[in-house]
């Protein structure tokens, strides 16, 4: 049961800490791409570039990254981009593994402290010897069964909250891209 009980804090710590980058990463600023557009139309690259810091969400560093990379092919800008954008999801995605692993290990935990306590409830019967009463194994069986009820139950919780992160890294890797392909398309346009 302590193992559950410390993989459960575990699992708890890193949904809050993901759930609030996250929520950060997902922060959309609606004026962003007008004024970077508005920047770099009217040569201002240094104020582009100062914008992007100032903003520091996920998708203002990979449109950083291509602001240094103007004047370059067009290729090189995208890769550069999309560099970022790789890094910036795998930062997302962190302390994700220890959910997925608590998802699968936990209920096993579980089932270990079923067994074990079934060979106690078993063994104590067997030592009862001719005193033996149902009372013995059904305190071994009601242990061993806690220890499967809380497997479980950690495995469950760890399993939606690793798919809830998923689709929330999901939907801000969908904002990335959609990011680049604004910062592409005002690359492409002519200045006016």
């Amino acid at each position: 049961m302590i193992p559950l009980a410390l993989l459960s804090i575990i699992c708890i710590y890193i949904f809050i800490e993901r759930y609030i980058v996250l929520r950060r990463a997902n922060r959309e600023d609606a004026s962003f791409m007008k004024r970077i557009k508005d920047y770099i139309h009217e040569g201002e690259i240094e104020s582009a570039k100062n914008l992007c810091k100032k903003n520091g969400s996920p998708y203002a560093r990979l449109i950083l990254k291509g602001i240094s990379r103007i004047g370059r092919p067009m290729n090189d800008v995208l890769v550069a981009i999309e560099n970022t954008g790789n890094l910036e999801i795998a930062n997302l995605g962190k302390g994700l593994p220890w959910l997925a692993t608590t998802a699968a290990g936990a209920p096993m935990l579980g089932f270990l402290g079923t067994v074990i306590g079934m060979v106690e409830a078993f063994f104590s019967l067997a030592s009862a010897g001719s005193a033996a009463n149902i009372g013995v194994l059904a305190g071994g069986i009601y242990e061993a069964l806690v220890t499967t009820v809380a497997g479980l139950v950690v495995g469950i919780i760890a399993l939606f909250a690793y798919n809830y992160l998923v689709s929330r890294i999901n939907g801000v890797m969908k904002l990335l891209e959609g990011k680049t392909m604004e910062f592409m398309d005002l690359l492409n346009e002519p200045a006016q």
